[in-house]
């Protein structure tokens, strides 16, 4: 297991190169897309960011002083907006009750011991949790999503109903324990399941993994 997954890492570097995710200006940036993008696209999160960007109030002071409804106004474009706006709210009370809305000081805790912490936070599941532990504090812990589940499934390394948990353990049990691995393959994931293993129609035949 160890050597296909490191066969399939390197064939998808490869073909697609560095892929510089998460893309953003800043840790605190990285954690509301990560709230964002819950059940939307990437296109849809940059326009609510964009628009929070524009009314200069992407910091935890400035979005702690937004009502909800401004809030929820705002990011719109990201779809569920009431309940991310709600979502958003409930990690920035974590964040100042626990931290200070220090990041500094939140990526210092251990990692299970954050992991746990966010966990707990209200509209904060597994996946929104991991990509904000990865991405915004850069701690060692692989991300599962749709795009992952689904590739390795029709490979036939994970089954079609493996939980989070399960899907993870493959990964972190058999790579190196390094966040800046874990931050490339997962994004190279996500490249390879919008490109060609798509839900609908898959490119099979030209996919860079046709034969791994």
């Amino acid at each position: 297991m160890k050597r296909r997954l490191n066969r399939i890492f390197l064939r998808l570097y490869s073909d697609f190169g560095p892929q510089h995710w998460w893309p953003a200006d800043s840790s605190f940036e990285v954690i509301i897309g990560a709230i964002l993008t819950q059940n939307t696209n990437w296109a849809n999160v940059e326009k609510a960011i964009f628009a929070l960007k524009e009314r200069k109030c992407l910091n935890p002071k400035g979005l702690l002083r937004l009502s909800s409804r401004r809030l929820g106004n705002l990011i719109k474009s990201s779809g569920y907006y009431n309940i991310k706006a709600e979502r958003i709210k409930n990690f920035l009370r974590f964040f100042f009750r626990f931290y200070s809305a220090d990041i500094r000081r939140m990526g210092s805790q251990d990692l299970a011991a954050l992991r746990s912490q966010l966990l707990a936070v209200k509209g904060v599941g597994p996946e929104t949790a991991d990509s904000i532990l990865l991405y915004a504090l850069n701690k060692p812990v692989f991300v599962i999503d749709a795009y992952t589940k689904r590739i390795f499934s029709r490979h036939r390394i994970l089954a079609e109903n493996a939980t989070y948990g399960q899907a993870q353990d493959i990964f972190m049990g058999n790579l190196k324990n390094d966040a800046k691995l874990f931050n490339e393959y997962h994004a190279l994931l996500v490249k390879l399941g919008k490109d060609y293993c798509r839900k609908q129609n898959p490119k099979c035949e030209i996919c860079p993994l046709n034969g791994q």
